[in-house]
């Protein structure tokens, strides 16, 4: 299953939402920071576009870790990244870049990823941007 969520890693730094999504249940959970619960790739590709067009983002130093029956996952990586929309309630882009410490957390089932829940801290990245 490790290679499940190294290939949708793979995906996002490569830009490719397709190859992500093909990762995914078709029910899939997506757990944002400081937001709502999605269900569904759907609304998982909605996501993905709307911050296609508000970051450019890069993961470096990841670290994935599989649990023994492979059901459960989690990676630790850096957000390298540039501000380049100004996103809803958030502070105006300026084409700021930050670079933020971000883990994620992972069920699998039959080969795909049935939820993703992904941290990062909020009021670090503000002051990134603000700066």
């Amino acid at each position: 299953m490790n290679s499940t969520v190294t290939r949708y890693f793979e995906a996002f730094n490569a830009k490719d939402t397709d190859a992500m999504l093909e990762c995914l249940s078709d029910d899939v959970a997506h757990h944002v920071n400081e937001g709502k619960i999605r269900i569904g790739k759907a609304l998982f590709a909605e996501f993905c576009t709307h911050m296609s067009r508000c970051y450019d983002e890069a993961l470096t130093d990841m670290v994935v870790f599989v649990n023994a029956d492979g059901k459960r996952a989690a990676a630790e990586y850096i957000v390298n990244g540039t501000y380049l929309e100004t996103d809803a309630g958030l502070p105006e882009a300026h084409q700021q870049t930050y670079r933020l410490p971000t883990g994620s957390f992972f069920d699998l089932e039959d080969g795909k990823i049935t939820r993703v829940t992904t941290y990062y801290n909020l009021a670090d990245w503000m002051a990134q941007v603000s700066a």
